[in-house]
């Protein structure tokens, strides 16, 4: 991808970037930033658009309905990726039955993701970590294997 680094003398902290075309990605940074800042900050935000155009490969929600009908749970209302968590892999309301999953998975194995969707599915049926929870988060067969991958990534436990 092509990159256009666009100095503003007006913008004094704040770094941008968007994609322009396909084959562009324009990265707008303030006019003092040296030329060492100006590749760190192209290289941080060619990383960020590879992560997203990553993220946008994986249909989540239907992914997360697929799980949900080979494990019987009752489907999401909605599955997204989120940048804000970093204490968690996932998170579930089952409320509104919304399940998010930290950004920080894309690329990880698919095996891994569906993991943690079947853990926040099952918290639809089972709010808390009980051993029914367990129980219903062992029907995905590689459950164990993925905490293992987790633990190895930084995975911070119940």
């Amino acid at each position: 991808m092509d990159v256009e680094v666009v100095r503003s003398s007006k913008r004094r902290k704040t770094i941008s970037a968007h994609q322009v075309r396909e084959d562009l990605l324009r990265v707008s940074i303030p006019a003092s930033l040296t030329k060492a800042e100006e590749e760190h900050w192209v290289g941080e935000m060619m990383k960020r658009f590879a992560k997203r155009a990553a993220a946008d490969r994986i249909d989540l929600f239907e992914r997360a309905r697929q799980l949900a009908d080979q494990h019987g749970f009752p489907h999401p209302s909605s599955v997204r990726w989120v940048d804000n968590q970093h204490a968690r892999w996932g998170s579930c309301t089952p409320s509104d039955g919304s399940i998010r999953l930290s950004s920080r998975m894309v690329g990880f194995p698919r095996w891994v993701i569906d993991s943690v969707l079947v853990h926040e599915l099952a918290h639809l049926v089972e709010h808390a970590h009980t051993p029914r929870f367990h129980s219903l988060c062992a029907r995905y067969p590689l459950t164990e294997r993925a905490t293992g991958y987790l633990l190895a990534k930084g995975f911070e436990g119940d």
